[in-house]
């Protein structure tokens, strides 16, 4: 199958891109670089040992989408182009609905079009806020509590709108958990433009020395040890469940809510100890107030996935721990290299 990535050159796109080729389908690279690198590519490349089509454009531009669903006959689309951090979402939420919801009206736009109707969304837990009820499954009530959040919920409201005005349709919306780790040969990972947002590249940059010190951002939430719980995932997992989802949908029309997670909720904390155990490397970190947006806890239930997707999560917190340790220091050696 001819598969458009958005976003293709991000942290999941490009596993997901690794994943989908290793399957045997042909990808389509769509991303304008804003927090990724052309570099990932190469790096891509070097894995699945062939050249990747790429095409560097914003997801709002519906006219290069066109021309390149056109050009590569695309018949499915992964969105994942989107910005991510709830904490810039707070600040900055005209960006948010920009980047997120306009460029997922773009891309409708231009798949409607090329006559391509089958879709999926890179969603996340935060369509549920405040949990109700843990584990998080499919069928708890949604209602965000951040801007990014609420894009993420307002894309998925089109897309079961969409869904319902024409029977062509299929669409998987995958509400992510938390990714982290990298791919195993350490050549791609999560790489974010200037300061982490998310709790890995945070630690991996402390442990490397290239950050200071670890920000905990909250220490009074009603969980085992006062730091928030999120349900970790390993990337590769993601990815592959991306791969599942296309084989569902090439059997099953409609618009469907899916958890992509493993089921087991880890604090800040122990994340921050299961990396020192898992690497050797001490983390340094600081306590501090919590970030406007955030929940005390948040981890899904995987039932639906296993049963639509046959899909489940098959790494473990150490493995996602080490991978992401092995993508820091490829990283450094790389950085050295470069400087001589």
């Amino acid at each position: 199958m001819n598969v458009l990535l958005t976003g293709g050159a991000g942290y999941i796109g490009s596993h997901t891109a690794v994943a989908l080729v290793q399957a045997g389908h042909r990808v389509v690279l769509y991303d304008n670089f804003s927090n990724s690198s052309a570099d990932v590519v190469r790096q891509i490349e070097k894995i699945v040992g062939r050249v990747v089509a790429l095409i560097e454009g914003d997801v709002r531009d519906t006219t290069l989408l066109v021309e390149a669903m056109e050009q590569h006959a695309v018949e499915a689309v992964i969105h994942l182009a989107g910005l991510k951090a709830v904490g810039g979402s707070v600040e900055d939420p005209i960006s948010y609905y920009a980047n997120n919801v306009q460029g997922t009206v773009s891309l409708l736009q231009a798949m409607q079009t090329t006559g391509s109707r089958t879709l999926v969304f890179s969603s996340s837990a935060t369509v549920y806020g405040v949990p109700r009820y843990l584990p998080l499954d499919e069928e708890h009530p949604t209602g965000a509590t951040n801007p990014y959040g609420r894009s993420k919920l307002h894309i998925e409201e089109m897309l079961s709108d969409v869904t319902r005005s024409d029977a062509a349709w299929r669409v998987a919306c995958l509400r992510y958990f938390n990714p982290v780790g990298a791919h195993e040969s350490a050549l791609i990972g999560e790489n974010p433009h200037g300061v982490p947002s998310n709790l890995m590249p945070f630690i991996t940059r402390v442990g490397s020395g290239s950050l200071h010190c670890l920000n905990v951002y909250g220490a009074d939430y009603d969980t085992p040890d006062g730091t928030g719980v999120r349900d970790y995932v390993h990337v590769m997992d993601l990815a592959e469940g991306h791969v599942a989802a296309l084989v569902f949908l090439s059997q099953t029309a409609g618009w469907h809510a899916i958890n992509l997670g493993t089921g087991q909720g880890h604090s800040v904390l122990e994340m921050v100890r299961a990396f020192e155990q898992a690497c050797g490397v001490p983390v340094r970190r600081v306590m501090a107030d919590r970030r406007p947006g955030d929940v005390a806890a948040a981890y899904a239930k995987v039932d639906k996935a296993r049963q639509l997707l046959g899909w489940e999560a098959r790494r473990d917190l150490n493995e996602m721990c080490a991978s992401a340790w092995s993508y820091q220091l490829a990283q450094g050696d790389q950085t050295e290299r470069e400087q001589k």
